[in-house]
Order: structure tokens, then C-alpha cells, then sequence
């Protein structure tokens, strides 16, 4: 029946499609972020749903849209340069078989990462990819956020609607775009056109937001509770009432402490004393490693190079109460942990030059977000108004991103590649409307048949 249904979503909306062809680049995204052949059991496991909606998406803006204006931005030739570089990267890969598995799909969040500013001409096609993307999430941040309300939750028991742990449907991942999409979730309760902003709205979005709160917790990943740090000091820093409001946060976090399961707590503990985390103490040594091997290999290793570390470090842990401390030291052996840090796993599959254009296009990104807020925070007029919320909302999930990827490997996550499209497209578009707005007649509009005056 769960089969049924979800070939029964899909063909309706690649039957929208066939009449709003734009709603094929809207398929897609929700394919890549909720992948729904892998909630069913047998009958979209079948088809290539993903390849079907691409070449949809692609073929609907080839024939139908309006390309007189299309242009290649910077940022998508470093998307592009990336591109060709991972390819380069995976030929030559230390483990060939496991790189191109890996390459199978990271391409296509490439490619599909520079085509989509191509499509995004309009600010309901922004607006648009911007609600689906959420809602898309949302799907699993809800069913996260209940679960956890229901049971508390626990580091890797959390089921999010399936138990293979890869995608969003990982707790450090999930947890981190959880966080990254609160600022655009009050965006479109605000200035959205789609569903226009109303009590409704505005209760379905505050519940999300406080979903979104709830997966760190129900999952149990530290790297979900410094993202939801960084992004109080960013919403704070451009608030009104500052003190107010983080007095506020204060004494809500403080009154929260005692509702939180004990498993929790305990693993926010390890924050500070990482040594005594083994987990923590393997991403050390897997950084160390990692360091070592692009001195020798400055090119790189290529996808899942990360196989062949072998570590070698102490664990260490505090034992007994009062006088009776003692600190014991347990040599641990591992081999084959995988990065768990995007700016690692850049540097050991990409070496310092895939590293520097990740780095490059990520900055760019920022900078030009905004620098595209300062332009437009003062505008009030109806038309522009909504730029320099969207920009502010895109910079700061953004900039929650570079946090989270400190510590979890999505360097290559499509969701975030559809971020940095909007961001993209949100540029291309305002600059092609301030061209548009700076084009003038010249003189009076002649009469027929009289020729201009200058």
C-alpha cells in the first residue's frame, strides 16, 4: 500500500510537470531530499525515479524556458571546476571501486547544483524551491521531533521513518539541517507569497521550529546543539532587543535542562572532555591522519581514501570519586573511521586543491549573500522589501552549515548544494532586475513613423 501511494504522488506531480514544467526542477528536489524509493519496499526501487526527474527537469528548461538572459555565474564555474576535479580525483582514487560509488551520485549534486540558478529566474520559482526544500525536510524533522517527544529519543536508536543511516536520515546530518533551515522556515512564515503569511502559517512554522529543536535532542548529536548555539548569537546579533530576548533564551534553556533525558546530558558532557569519548578521541586521530597523508598525497586520495587509515591512540578516562581520582590511559587500535569533518574529508579525497575551491565557493557564497543584505536592508518598497530578510535567512543557514561541517562529512550533501543554488540564483536574479530598472527610453516616446530625439 505504501508503494501504491508514493507512485501515485509521483505521477501526479510529473503530471503537473507536463503542464508547469518548472514543477519537474520542484520533483526532483523532493526525490534527492526525501528519497522515497527508499521508504517503499519494492516498486520504486524498480525505476529510476531520480535520472527520470532530471532529465524532465533539464529537457523542460531546454525546450520551454526563457534562456535570452542565461549566463554562467562565477560560482558556477567553481561548481563546475569542482566537478571535473572530483572526476580527475576518482580516476586516479586509491580505492576505485568504492570512489565511483561514491561519484555516482555526488555528481549529479553537482551538476544539478549548477543547473538549478538556470531555472530560478523568478521570485516564486525562489520562493518556491525554497518551501519545498523545507517542507521536504520537514517531513523527517517531524517524525524526528514526535518520536523524540514520545521517547526520548537516544544516539543511533532515533528511527526517522527508515533505519538505513545515510542522507538526512543521519542524526549528526539531520540535526545540522535542522538547525540551518529555522531562519528560512520563519522567512516564509513572514514574507512568503506561496502560503501567505496568517495565523496558520505563522503556528505550523513556530511548531516546525521547535520540531527542528527537538532532533539535536531525539538524536542525541553534539554537532546539533553547537549549530543551534551559533545560531542564537547570529539571530541575536541583528535582533532589536538583544538583551531581552537572550535573557529570554537564558532562562528557557535553564528551565529545559531538567526535561532532557539523562543519556543526553551526559553526551553534551563529552563536549568538553573529548579524550574521554572515544568517538570524539577517533575524529582527532583521524584529522592527524588525514594531515599526514595530503603532506605526502597533496592531491588527494579520492572518494572513501579514508579506508585505508589505520589509528593508533590513548583513550583517556577519569575514574573514582573524591580523593581517589585516577586518569586511566586505554590504547585503542582502529582503522577505516571515516572523516567526520567536511573540511577533512575535502582535504583527504580532494587534497589542498579540491579543498580550496569548496572553501572558495562556500566563502563566495557568504560574502555575497551579503553583500546583497547591506544593498537592500533599508529598501521598503512592496517589490523589494522581502531581498534582504532572504539574504540575511540564507547567510545565517548557511553560515550554521560551515559550523555543522566541522564536525559531520557532508561536504557533498545535495541539500546544501540547493542552498548554495538559491543563494545563486537569488544574486543573478536581483542583478538582472537592477539592469532591467536602469534601462531608460531615451528622450520622449516618438510617434509612429517619427524618428527618436536624443
Amino acid at each position: 500500500m505504501r508503494d501504491l501511494i508514493f507512485l501515485a504522488y509521483l505521477a501526479a506531480l510529473f503530471g503537473l510537470g507536463f503542464r508547469r514544467p518548472f514543477i519537474f526542477v520542484l520533483a526532483y528536489a523532493y526525490i534527492d531530499i526525501v528519497s522515497p524509493q527508499r521508504l517503499c519496499y519494492f516498486l520504486l526501487n524498480s525505476i529510476p525515479i531520480s535520472l527520470i526527474a532530471f532529465v524532465f527537469a533539464v529537457g523542460a528548461w531546454a525546450i520551454v524556458d526563457d534562456k535570452s538572459d542565461t549566463r554562467l555565474t562565477v560560482r558556477q564555474g567553481i561548481l563546475l571546476a569542482l566537478l571535473g576535479y572530483c572526476a580527475y580525483t576518482t580516476i586516479h582514487a586509491d580505492f576505485p571501486l568504492e570512489a565511483m560509488g561514491k561519484w555516482g551520485w555526488v555528481w549529479k549534486a553537482l551538476v544539478f547544483a549548477i543547473f538549478l540558478p538556470l531555472t530560478l529566474r523568478t521570485r516564486l520559482r525562489i520562493e518556491a524551491l525554497s518551501l519545498v526544500m523545507v517542507l521536504c525536510a520537514s517531513s523527517i524533522i517531524i517524525t524526528g521531533g514526535v518520536k523524540t517527544v514520545l521517547s526520548g529519543g537516544g544516539y543511533g536508536t532515533l528511527n526517522l521513518m527508515v533505519s538505513n543511516n545515510s542522507g538526512l536520515y543521519e542524526g549528526s546530518i539531520i540535526s545540522t539541517v535542522a538547525i540551518c533551515i529555522i531562519p528560512l522556515i520563519l522567512f516564509l512564515s513572514n514574507h512568503g507569497t506561496i502560503f501567505p503569511p496568517d495565523w496558520r502559517v505563522k503556528i505550523f512554522a513556530w511548531a516546525l521550529c521547535f520540531a527542528c529543536l527537538l532532533i539535536p535532542i531525539g538524536t542525541e548529536a553534539r554537532t546539533g546543539l553547537i549549530c543551534a548555539a551559533l545560531l542564537c548569537g547570529l539571530m541575536l546579533m541583528h535582533a532589536k532587543r538583544r538583551i531581552l530576548y537572550g535573557s529570554l533564551i537564558a532562562v528557557a534553556v535553564m528551565c529545559s535542562v531538567p526535561f532532557l533525558p539523562e543519556s543526553f546530558t551526559a553526551r553534551m558532557s563529552t563536549i568538553q572532555s573529548h579524550q574521554s569519548d572515544e568517538s570524539a578521541s577517533t575524529r582527532v586521530a583521524v584529522w592527524k591522519w588525514t594531515w599526514e597523508y595530503v603532506k605526502e598525497n597533496p592531491l588527494g586520495g579520492g572518494f572513501e581514501m579514508y579506508l585505508q587509515n589505520r589509528l593508533h591512540y590513548d583513550a583517556t578516562k577519569v575514574v573514582g570519586t573524591g580523593g581517589n581520582i585516577a586518569i586511566e590511559h586505554t590504547p585503542v587500535v582502529d582503522r577505516g573511521r571515516a572523516f567526520h569533518s567536511s573540511y577533512f574529508e575535502m582535504l583527504g579525497e580532494q587534497g589542498f586543491l579540491g579543498l580550496g575551491l569548496w572553501l572558495l565557493l562556500n566563502i563566495a557564497t557568504v560574502v555575497r549573500t551579503e553583500l546583497l543584505r547591506r544593498k537592500y536592508r533599508r529598501r521598503t518598497e512592496a517589490h523589494l522589501r522581502w531581498i534582504a530578510p532572504y539574504a540575511l535567512a540564507m547567510q545565517q543557514g548557511h553560515l550554521v552549515y560551515l559550523a555543522g561541517s566541522l564536525f559531520v562529512g557532508i561536504a557533498f550533501q545535495p541539500f546544501i548544494f540547493m542552498l548554495i543554488s538559491l543563494q545563486i540564483a537569488m544574486t543573478t536574479y536581483v542583478g538582472r532586475r537592477e539592469r532591467e530598472a536602469q534601462w531608460r527610453p531615451i528622450g520622449k516616446v516618438p510617434a509612429m513613423g517619427v524618428p527618436a530625439t536624443s
